[in-house]
């Protein structure tokens, strides 16, 4: 009972701020905003999100009604939910979809993409088991949604876009390998996937305020900065070292289709000490920094989605 309680203000919250915005291609993401839902999905009674729970089950549905409510369209038939199994486990993609508006475009598709699972438990620390995944992933949830409704809302997109929210990351990319996987057999003509991982804290010696993994395969870094007039996005040695590359959700993507597929990250573990473990709470990320960084992301995106060409292509090797 407590669940949908919780779930039924926070909708109501979220309706609210998105009547209030939906008019105006002006209107800016807030730090409110982003941090009503992270601090829904990374609340203890999710019980950290691990796939196959109550806790990603009622954290599926909220995403589910809020893609409703910004006019997101499921992309399988009637349902948000891309059903698969996880040995004998229930796991579900959260699948949206937002038409482009070019008759001659739209067929093309941007793929943004973020874990919205966790691991569930951690090693207790001070009675604490729960894995509450706030930067990890409830913080690049957060930046799809809030993308998701701006596009939803403005209409500006020439290309379409699918919006995913995956299961199963922490078990292997399972849920991202399976939506690649389909939709490869489907055919789809994707031209990037962007996926977004732990944004929740800043860096705090960089000359940039994000980096991409997989920098040095795509010129994704060059055209997003180019897109918004300023180094936005920039390279990270310690994520080159750790192959974080292939340990997201983009790396199925990469696999399947042999494009950029990349993630948007501001974590590279030197600037957050809590990963999969169980002080990974709201309390510990920046909130403003979040929404700036979303706000800066989303005139790249709306770029992507409107070029005449494709811009953003691999490097030959």
């Amino acid at each position: 009972m407590r669940h949908i309680l919780s779930l039924l203000v926070l909708l109501l919250v979220f309706s609210c701020k998105s009547s209030g915005n939906k008019e105006s291609k002006t209107s800016e993401v807030t730090s409110s905003e982003v941090k009503d839902l992270v601090a829904y999905l990374a609340a203890d009674d999710r019980m950290g999100r691990n796939t196959g729970t109550s806790g990603i089950d009622v954290s599926a549905t909220l995403i589910e009604n809020q893609m409703k409510s910004y006019g997101v369209k499921p992309y399988f038939g009637d349902s948000y939910r891309d059903q698969f199994k996880v040995k004998e486990l229930d796991a579900f993609n959260v699948v949206g979809f937002i038409e482009g508006s070019d008759e001659a475009l739209k067929d093309e598709v941007i793929l943004l993409g973020a874990h919205y699972d966790h691991i569930g438990k951690g090693k207790v620390v001070d009675g604490d088991s729960i894995a509450n995944g706030a930067n990890d992933n409830a913080a690049g949830t957060s930046a799809v949604m809030a993308i998701a409704k701006y596009f939803a809302a403005n209409k500006s997109n020439k290309r379409s876009i699918i919006v995913a929210l995956f299961t199963a990351e922490e078990m292997g990319l399972l849920g991202s390998k399976h939506l690649a996987e389909r939709l490869k057999q489907d055919d789809v003509n994707l031209y990037t996937m962007l996926n977004f991982e732990m944004i929740g804290v800043p860096f705090k010696d960089r000359d940039y305020e994000a980096f991409v993994t997989g920098y040095e395969l795509s010129n994704m870094a060059d055209k997003i900065n180019e897109y918004v007039g300023n180094k936005l996005i920039g390279y990270s040695e310690v994520a080159k070292k750790y192959s974080l590359f292939k340990r997201s959700d983009n790396y199925p993507f990469y696999q399947q289709f042999n494009l950029p597929c990349q993630t948007i990250s501001s974590c590279d573990l030197t600037n957050f000490d809590f990963y999969h473990h169980v002080d990974d709470e709201i309390d510990k990320l920046d909130y403003e920094f979040m929404a700036n960084l979303i706000n800066k992301t989303i005139p790249a995106i709306e770029k992507m989605s409107r070029t005449a060409t494709r811009e953003i292509k691999m490097y030959e090797e």
